[in-house]
This record gives C-alpha cells, structure tokens and sequence, in this order.
C-alpha cells in the first residue's frame, strides 16, 4: 500500500516538472495557418486642387470683408488661438482684429489681392501667400492717432483644418519697400475701318452693227449672137 502511495506521489511529480517545463518553452508555430503580412496603411487622400480653390476664395473674401465690417466671417474664419504678426512687428490677436473690423479702425478706398499662391501640406494643413495693394488705407492706432497704410504687402497665412472648417492660425505682413509697378491696361485698339467696296464697273457699249451690205445689182444678160448671115 505503501509502496503503491509512494508510486503514486512519484508520478504525481514528474506530471507538474514536465507541466512546468512545457509552459516555459515557446509554443510552436501554426504550420496550418498562413502567416499574415502587417496591414498597410490607407494612403491619405488629398485633393488640393480643392484646398486651393477654398483658401483662394477665404482670401479674395477680405476685402469685402473690410468694406462691409463682415465680422461674423473673422469669427468664423480666424482661430481663436491664432498668432498675428503686423507690418511694424507688434504681435496682436483675434478679439485685436475682431474691435479692428467692428470699430472701422482699419479700412482703405481699395484693397486688391495679388500674386496669390497656395501651398497643400496635406488634407488639414496649408500655406497661402500672396501681395495686398492697399489705397486710401487707413489705420487708427490705440492713441486715437490715424496712421496713413497705404501701400503694397507681403502677406503668409497659414490655415489648419479643425473639425472640418479651415482656420488661419498664423498670419505674418511686412510693407514692401519696392511695389511692384502697376501695369497699365493696354487700350483697346481701335477697328479698322472696312475698305470701301469697289464701285461695279460700267458696262461697255454694245458695238453697234453694221448694216447689212445692198445686194450687188443684178447683171443684165448680154444680147443674144446673132446668127451669120449665109
């Protein structure tokens, strides 16, 4: 009986050593299943012809922006967060902008958007720059005092897809110390005058006919010979 329990407590051992040395070693592969290649990820899909065209517009939308003092649209468009850099280095914001706009503190006879140019970092980021030519601007600083800003400007924006919307996130101007030359339109050239149509040649005379020739008269029949005489 003895022995028989001591058989038993022997066997019961060698189970758990060789239980424990089965669960330190590394399982065996599945050679029935095939090895799986690690998913690749999904291209990013990015229309920038469309990116374009919507900053494009955003920015082409400032001057009527500024003339209307639209400023819902600078609520809408500007980031609340959003780093301005003006022409004379001073750092401002958007509620700076927003009282700007409200309060007619900044504003021109004309304001003409030039040389634009849109950069698509990829379908939420992009960079547009381009040249504002400012007339009659106008800009009234916190000491009440009115600065004359007319001019031509250098200008990069750059916007950040949030929740769907484009935001300008970051804006920087400086004042261009060389405008461009505006080019003059070119005036329309005048039509030629159409030539005047050759008069139509007179018809010639229709030559006359001559009248037709009187018949020769008829010659008379000469005598008849008279016969010899015999």
């Amino acid at each position: 009986m003895k022995r028989n329990a001591l058989s038993m407590a022997l066997l019961l051992t060698l189970s758990l050593i060789a239980f424990g040395l089965s669960g330190c070693q590394p399982s065996a592969p599945d050679t029935n299943r095939e090895a799986t290649a690690p998913a690749t990820p999904t291209p990013e899909k990015v229309d920038p012809a469309a990116i374009q065209a919507e900053l494009t517009r955003i920015e082409n939308d400032f001057p009527r922006v500024l003339k209307e003092k639209d400023v819902a649209a600078v609520e809408r468009v500007e980031a609340d967060d959003i780093i301005v850099i003006y022409p004379d280095g001073s750092v401002g914001n958007k509620t700076q902008d927003v009282t700007d706009i409200r309060e007619g503190n900044l504003s021109a006879d004309s304001w003409v958007i030039a040389d634009m140019k849109v950069v698509v970092l990829d379908k939420d980021a992009a960079i547009a720059s381009g040249r504002s030519i400012v007339k009659g601007g106008k800009m009234k600083g916190p000491n009440g005092k009115t600065l004359d800003i007319s001019g031509q400007y250098r200008w990069v924006d750059t916007f950040a897809r949030r929740n769907g919307e484009w935001k300008l996130v970051a804006t920087v101007s400086v004042q261009m110390r060389q405008p461009v030359p505006e080019v003059a339109a070119s005036p329309t050239p005048k039509a030629s005058p159409a030539p005047k149509a050759s008069p139509a040649p007179k018809a010639s005379p229709a030559a006359e006919v001559p009248p037709p020739a009187k018949a020769s008269p008829a010659r008379k029949a000469s005598p008849a010979a008279t016969k010899p005489t015999p």
